[in-house]
């Protein structure tokens, strides 16, 4: 779901990066002390699951797990997602410091999303609504990010409207996997660490 260097307008890569910016400041600002470990420990997973790329134009297709990680992090998801990219664009080469801001908001505008969406479905007792909303969580987070490459592609030129049609199309086998990998993940949470879930909050 990286955008590569040299695509973007430039208005674009302005308005990712003051998005970017603004959230991660937020974020950093409401950041509790006693969290920061559970921030670094889930920036770090991110940063794992989203190294396998499959190249689709001048994005590409590989797990985000955006969707967990807002659940969990909320706000935090800003500056959590943004090291992670800095570290992949440092090391790997993937996507790039042009568009670290738009790539940032990418992944981490539908992670607080769906943080405010299916956080309360997923704390039910109920065990349906409870998987449901876990699957929606993850699927749903990715299925906003490939929509906002897409619209990223679109402001930048009319060219690109193939390939954002492509980059949309190409992600929805990842939104079924991410939600069952979503889903899979807060029920091993509920089994043996159910407190993570428990100190979810609008923070």
């Amino acid at each position: 779901m990286h955008i590569t260097e040299g695509v973007l307008a430039w208005p674009v890569l302005a308005a990712g990066a003051a998005v970017a910016a603004g959230g991660a400041a937020l974020a950093l600002k409401r950041l509790e002390e006693d969290r920061i470990p559970q921030a670094g420990i889930l920036a770090a997973g991110f940063f794992v699951a989203s190294l396998v790329h499959v190249p689709i134009g001048p994005s590409n297709v590989h797990l985000v797990m955006n969707g967990l990680l807002g659940l969990l992090l909320g706000w935090t998801a800003f500056p959590a997602i943004l090291v992670g990219l800095i570290l992949q664009a440092a090391l790997f080469q993937f996507g790039g410091f042009t568009t670290l801001g738009v790539n940032t908001v990418i992944m981490a505008a539908p992670a607080v999303t769906v943080h405010y969406l299916f956080r309360a479905g997923v704390r039910s007792d109920n065990r349906t609504l409870s998987l449901v909303s876990s699957f929606l969580c993850g699927a749903a987070a990715v299925l906003m990010g490939s929509l906002l490459v897409a619209a990223s592609l679109v402001f930048t030129g009319e060219a690109f409207l193939g390939v954002a049609r492509l980059v949309v199309v190409a992600h929805l086998p990842v939104t079924v996997i991410e939600g069952v990998i979503t889903a899979f993940c807060v029920v091993f949470l509920k089994r043996v660490k159910p407190e993570i879930l428990e100190v979810l909050h609008a923070r």
